[in-house]
């Protein structure tokens, strides 16, 4: 097959994401009081209303409906007063009573948009031929698809869903994602949102003896209902996204904001954040609809952005061998880098979707809407920009910084009064030396012991150059393992660094006159040799001099 990159010279992906994302904060489940937790004994956390025994009667978690409202103004959505949860039909051991509860076409929160930042190597995935008026064209032809699909979907349905969907016509014409380059190679380009809507999770399937875990080849199946009826969230973009890339980083985006909410950990290996991919491709130009796929639970961001890519090549081969694309579901193989067929796609009708009757329509106040609103902390992108200005660090360090709440917390407690340099060499900090460490121990910020006035007295260290970024490493280490204050680790093990000149100069002479050879090279133009006299002033010190010093000393000796 041909690269991403050729493939999207000649082909338009237009991409889709649904975002389940399970509320995994909350204590109890949507629809009952059973305990929330996978952790437990499989099928210990179950009762007749999750099992779906006749007779048992759901309940709805106040809290997990506060939860997708904060989500909602959070994303820019419009939170709608009126909605209702109805059933969805099928038939799969992971629910037991044979459908799904969820939210019909109106959901608690419509319409909403998110702008992606999109720079580096990420940028150079949509060719320069891409910008333009012609991706105002595609969008359009796509908004009046949608605004069709809306009308038919409105026909039949109650005065209040039907009125909320024929809204979707100035919805889509209005805010059109077309992309705004900027001279750095750079791109802005606003995501729509469709809905986010409310439902609940089903079973955990473990299938034993198939290939990474499927189904197919597996000599038994095991069922744990413990995850059943887990508050679940869905997000459904509009198909605005043109590259993977751009899905990794909406995803991504994403993430950091329910993270800050705290309404769920959005881990991605416990399956607690996960994604659907719709794609399909067209020629660059045009303006209908390809046939779309579906990729179904992709479970990293690596898996999002490797299995589209590789199913806008595989359709783009066979879209240019004559061949035709199918409506259907696929399977994302990492090992294999492939993707393989699931099922045909079902349609809305094979899903028998109704109104519950045993859930009475929500009718959201101003009040309660009001009060989620009150409630918001401060955003991730709001975040970066205020430690950008007050700490002056760097974008992509403040951006790191402000997508986690506790570690944003962490920087601003070891920053307090700091700015500039002094403010970054924290950042630097907490962005390389605590992240790497908290990976490798495989603990929280929490579990960790580390508190920020620890590394704002390592930080203090690094700024006075007392200790070389080197020995930082070493000190950060000791100090999560002892607990010790950076300045006595420093100090008992004899690391504090020289920076008198008068004390370093002789052993600056006493390195050229021994390594006259290496002078003259570098007199000659060979800049590199500095590094080694470097390195022998260090040695001849025992470590203890300071070697930005060493540096500037042997350029001036040598000069």
């Amino acid at each position: 097959m041909k690269e991403l990159t050729e493939v999207l010279k000649d082909w338009e992906a237009v991409i889709g994401l649904e975002i389940h994302t399970e509320l995994t904060t909350l204590e109890t489940k949507m629809f009952c009081g059973c305990k929330l937790s996978h952790d437990d004994a499989p099928n210990t956390n179950v009762c007749p209303v999750c099992l779906g025994l006749p007779g048992a009667l759901p309940v709805p978690n106040r809290r997990a409906i506060e939860s997708i409202v904060k989500a909602g103004l959070a994303t820019n959505c419009q939170i709608q007063k009126r909605s209702m949860f109805y059933r969805k039909h099928y038939f799969y051991p992971d629910m037991a009573k044979n459908f799904q509860t969820t939210q019909g076409p109106v959901a608690f929160c419509m319409h909403g948009r998110l702008d992606l930042e999109v720079t580096g190597r990420g940028a150079a995935e949509r060719p320069a031929c891409a910008f333009g008026a012609d991706q105002a064209e595609s969008l359009a032809s796509a908004s009046a698809n949608a605004e069709g699909l809306s009308r038919q979907m409105a026909e039949g349905l109650p005065e209040q869903a039907s009125g909320a969907l024929a809204g979707m016509a100035a919805y889509n014409t209005a805010d059109l994602a077309v992309a705004e380059r900027h001279d750095d190679g750079s791109y802005t380009v606003p995501i729509r949102i469709l809905r986010i809507h409310m439902e609940e999770d089903a079973a955990k399937m473990v299938h034993v003896g198939g290939q990474e875990g499927r189904i197919g080849g597996a000599a038994e199946s095991l069922v744990d209902y413990n995850r059943c009826g887990t508050p679940l969230i869905e997000l459904v973009t509009e198909p605005d996204l043109r590259t993977p890339e751009e899905a990794r980083l909406f995803m991504e985006k994403l993430r950091r904001i329910f993270l800050t909410l705290r309404i769920s950990d959005c881990s991605m290996e416990k399956g607690s954040m996960r994604c659907d991919g719709n794609v399909s491709i067209r020629r660059r130009g045009e303006t209908s609809l390809g046939t779309k796929t579906e990729l179904k639970n992709l479970n990293s961001f690596k898996a999002l952005h490797d299995g589209l890519a590789y199913e806008i090549c595989r359709q783009a081969e066979v879209l240019e061998n004559g061949g035709e694309i199918y409506q259907e579901t696929r399977h994302w193989e990492p090992s294999r880098k492939r993707t393989v067929v699931m099922r045909v796609k079902e349609t809305a009708d094979d899903y028998r979707l109704f109104p519950d009757p045993d859930l009475a329509p929500f009718d959201l106040s101003d009040e309660f809407i009001e009060r989620c609103r009150a409630e918001l902390p401060e955003l991730p992108d709001a975040k970066r920009e205020r430690f950008e200005a007050d700490f002056g660090i760097k974008r992509a360090d403040a951006e790191q910084l402000a997508g986690d709440p506790d570690t944003a917390a962490f920087f601003e407690q070891a920053a307090e009064g700091l700015s500039g340099k002094a403010a970054q060499t924290v950042a630097n900090l907490v962005v390389n030396e605590l992240a790497a460490y908290l990976k490798g121990a495989g603990v929280g910020l929490a579990q960790s012991g580390i508190v920020p006035a620890q590394v704002a007295s390592l930080a203090k260290l690094l700024a006075e150059d007392a200790i070389s970024s080197n020995q930082a490493h070493e000190v950060f280490e000791a100090m999560a393992q002892s607990g010790e204050d950076p300045e006595a680790i420093v100090d008992a093990r004899g690391m504090r660094q020289v920076s008198d000149t008068g004390a370093l100069q002789p052993i600056v002479d006493e390195v050229l006159a021994a390594c006259a050879d290496q002078a003259q090279q570098y007199r000659d133009g060979n800049q590199k040799v500095i590094g080694f006299l470097v390195g022998q002033c260090m040695k001849a010190s025992r470590g203890t001099g300071n070697p930005k010093l060493f540096n500037e000393l042997l350029r001036a000796s040598l000069s």
